[in-house]
């Protein structure tokens, strides 16, 4: 399903500049996520828009702002999560359109620029701090926000954190690191803390990396790559080609809805 004419609005923006090397840009769609009504909801980064689309597939832009936003969850309660580049971790009101951020900075330090976010079973939301890291600059970060407000630095050595997931059991954190061409697994330990991040899946280089990553029912991990889309298996020890792709950026699961 394509957008339609009247929301398309192709020009050089202050993101696409830095991020698409000048060219202009109609939009660019990120974080798809359905709420329990069965709208499936999703961001366009370059315009600061909020969409959604409904059960009988009509456009609605339910607001736009003066934002950069790249991920989009649905909390249990209904509140939408957003991981905004610009302006940090926001949350939206679908009824009334209105926006409120919930942690614009961390310990009076501003985010890099978050990325891609995920809700655990228990409310904790993990959230990736992207920015423009990469292998020169191996200075991204992983974040929890816990359900009573704590909030917990889990990684801050990632080139390029991206998507993220946690597996069916909540005990891993599966993260797709772009620029080194990546998943990175981080065990959470009984009492919240992380130990032995190590690599789950090594891909191949290009232009290029793992963006969006999901779970399944199944405990399979779900990545996608530039030009590919990749599964792993239940153990998420490798990855193989499935087939090709235009250049996925995000992926949903059924067992991803609250």
């Amino acid at each position: 399903m394509s957008m339609p004419a009247k929301f398309r609005k192709k020009q050089r923006t202050a993101w696409s500049d830095p991020n698409r090397q000048g060219a202009e840009v109609e939009c660019f769609l990120e974080g798809p996520s359905f709420d329990r009504e069965g709208n499936l909801w999703f961001v366009d980064i370059p315009f600061g828009r909020i969409f959604r689309i409904t059960p009988r597939g009509e456009w609605e832009l339910v607001t736009q702002y003066d934002g950069w936003p790249n991920g989009l969850k649905i909390h249990k309660d209904g509140r939408i999560f957003i991981c905004d580049y610009k302006k940090g971790l926001l949350v939206l009101d679908p009824g009334t359109g209105q926006l409120e951020t919930l942690l614009g900075s961390m310990y009076s330090e501003g985010f890099k620029g978050l990325n891609d976010l995920h809700f655990a079973a228990n409310g904790d939301l993990y959230f990736t701090d992207q920015g423009q890291t990469g292998i020169a600059d191996s200075t991204g970060r992983v974040f929890r926000l816990t359900h009573d407000g704590r909030l917990d630095r889990l990684c801050t050595n990632v080139p390029s954190p991206n998507g993220i997931t946690l597996s069916a059991t909540d005990k891993h954190c599966y993260v797709g690191v772009t620029r080194s061409q990546q998943i990175w697994r981080l065990p959470i330990m009984a009492d919240g803390s992380v130990s032995k991040t190590g690599v789950a899946v090594q891909l191949s280089g290009g232009v290029g990396g793992p963006d969006g990553i999901e779970m399944d029912a199944e405990n399979g991990l779900l990545v996608c790559h530039q030009r590919r889309a990749l599964p792993a298996d239940d153990n998420v020890a490798h990855a193989g080609h499935a087939r090709p792709a235009p250049q996925p950026i995000n992926c949903l699961c059924r067992s991803a809805l609250g």
